[in-house]
């Protein structure tokens, strides 16, 4: 064992001192390092993010001369993420060696004049850059000119557009980028508050995208006048849009989505309860299922409130989903306040939450309800009680009076709410023995709706599905198809011959 110890090579140690040294070094030089390291990441984020609009305006300008609208709809499924990650610093140093329309005026609008002076005369010989990619730009410019709060110039830069749309010659490869301008045009001047002004244009603009045939144009425009005729309380002119036009069958689902929410909106404030459910349930169908949240959230507000109308009660299961749970809170009470019949409990968060209600619009919808709550609170009565009185009842329902206790009653015996009849000179209400449901027609109408909700679902699942692309090859040359279809033509000719002959 000793021997083993003392054969062991010493280890050379270094002395401490050195080690502080040495460390005290490299302290000294890291602040210096970190700073260029992190100007270098910069520098390479900017880079990526100009490749990557490179690359874009190319597959734009590759789906320019291959009509491929499709493939500019795939770059502008992209526009939220190039949004948050592009700067204002990168659209100028893309946009200065372009040859493009009004580049100056681009350049001032992200505040690249300085950059715009010292390299004035550098640009692109490759030729001018297609109308397509300088509509992209553009729209790229006005949203980092949204997220700036810079409405002013926002506006202006929207108007321009909007005009050169309306200027410039039809072409379908633009349809996608167009729709995209209208929608945030319209976005820019809600923000400023001046929504009505724009209607005019958006008029015009959907005469004529609809007699172009622009299919994704046309849904947003539509869409947009129906928010604007909302926003500003037109309701008779939004009806009269939606029965006097028709919205395209081919529009993308998030168009269809809107679609039938405003569509929803407008039956359910003309009392048109159980439409109004079909089309906010197909458009939260529609709707995405991850994203959108405020969207989901404005549509289940109004599902809610129009399910409570038509006298369901929706499950407990609505009001604990992901992102939904917290916004659905005041309507959970009020749900609450209307399955127990209670009166005052419905008032209380009326006016607790009467902001809310205001702030989602669906204010003017639940005061409806009222009359709702005092016929869920007579039918819970009537099966408590097999007889009470007049007084008693209007002390439950907290009511002014018996009389408008006895009113209510018999407008809900006339209506079936509840079987029973009212003494008027003991003032008592009498209830009948309770029937048995499934003696009625109750469940085959229930399952008979759940079958044509079932099957309604499959009709616009199968709708909704695509396809690839049909591709022939024929093998024939040129002649022999020449031939081929003179003989069908003339075998069509000897069966019209036979068709005339029989009659």
């Amino acid at each position: 064992m000793v021997t083993t110890r003392s054969s062991k090579p010493a280890t050379t140690e270094k002395p401490k001192t050195t080690d502080k040294e040495k460390k005290g070094d490299k302290d000294t030089s890291a602040p210096m390092e970190v700073e260029k390291t992190a100007e270098q990441r910069a520098e390479e984020k900017m880079n990526l993010i100009i490749h990557d609009l490179k690359a874009q305006l190319k597959e734009i300008e590759r789906a320019v001369h291959n009509k491929e609208p499709r493939v500019i709809s795939k770059v502008l499924r992209q526009l939220p993420r190039t949004r948050r990650e592009v700067s204002s610093d990168a659209l100028v140093k893309l946009i200065q060696p372009l040859n493009m329309d009004r580049k100056q005026a681009l350049l001032n609008a992200l505040g690249g004049q300085q950059q715009q002076q010292q390299q004035h005369e550098k640009s692109d010989s490759s030729g001018q850059l297609v109308v397509e990619g300088q509509l992209y730009l553009s729209l790229l410019i006005l949203l980092k000119l949204l997220d700036a709060n810079n409405h002013e110039a926002a506006r202006e830069l929207a108007d321009h557009l909007v005009t050169r749309i309306g200027k410039q010659a039809t072409r379908r490869s633009a349809d996608p980028l167009n729709a995209k301008v209208y929608y945030y045009h319209s976005r820019v001047y809600e923000l400023l508050g001046r929504s009505a002004e724009a209607r005019p244009v958006y008029m015009k603009c959907l005469r004529t995208t609809s007699l172009h045939g622009e299919i994704e144009s046309e849904s947003v425009l539509m869409n947009v006048l129906l928010r604007n005729y909302m926003h500003n309380n037109l309701l008779d002119q939004a009806e009269k849009l939606v029965s006097k036009s028709q919205f395209p069958e081919s529009a993308n689902n998030n168009e269809w989505a809107r679609y039938l929410y405003y569509t929803g909106r407008i039956k359910a404030i003309q009392l048109e309860y159980s439409d109004a459910q079909k089309t906010i349930t197909t458009a939260l169908r529609k709707a995405p299922q991850i994203s959108a949240i405020g969207f989901r959230q404005s549509a289940t507000k109004l599902l809610t409130v129009v399910d409570l109308l038509m006298g369901d009660i929706p499950e407990r299961a609505r009001f604990l989903q992901k992102n939904l749970e917290k916004s659905l809170q005041p309507y959970f009470h009020l749900t609450q306040s209307v399955r127990t019949g209670n009166l005052a409990e419905f008032n209380k968060v009326l006016e607790k939450y009467g902001a809310n209600f205001k702030n989602d619009r669906t204010y003017t919808l639940i005061l409806r309800l009222r009359h709702n709550v005092i016929k869920t609170g007579i039918r819970r009565i009537s099966l408590s009680y097999s007889k009470i009185s007049l007084a008693d009842v209007s002390r439950q329902l907290a009511l002014d009076s018996p009389e408008d206790a006895e009113f209510i009653v018999a407008k809900a015996i006339r209506d079936g709410v509840i079987d029973g009849v009212i003494d008027h000179q003991a003032g008592t209400i009498t209830s009948n023995n309770k029937k048995d449901i499934y003696s009625t027609r109750n469940p085959e109408m229930a399952f008979d709706k759940r079958i044509q909700y079932c099957q309604q679902l499959h009709a616009q699942s199968v709708k909704a599905m695509r396809f690839p692309a049909k591709k022939f090859t024929d093998p024939l040359s040129a002649e022999e198809r020449r031939e081929r279809e003179q003989t069908d033509l003339e075998f069509a000719k000897e069966m019209a011959e036979d068709d005339e002959d029989m009659f």
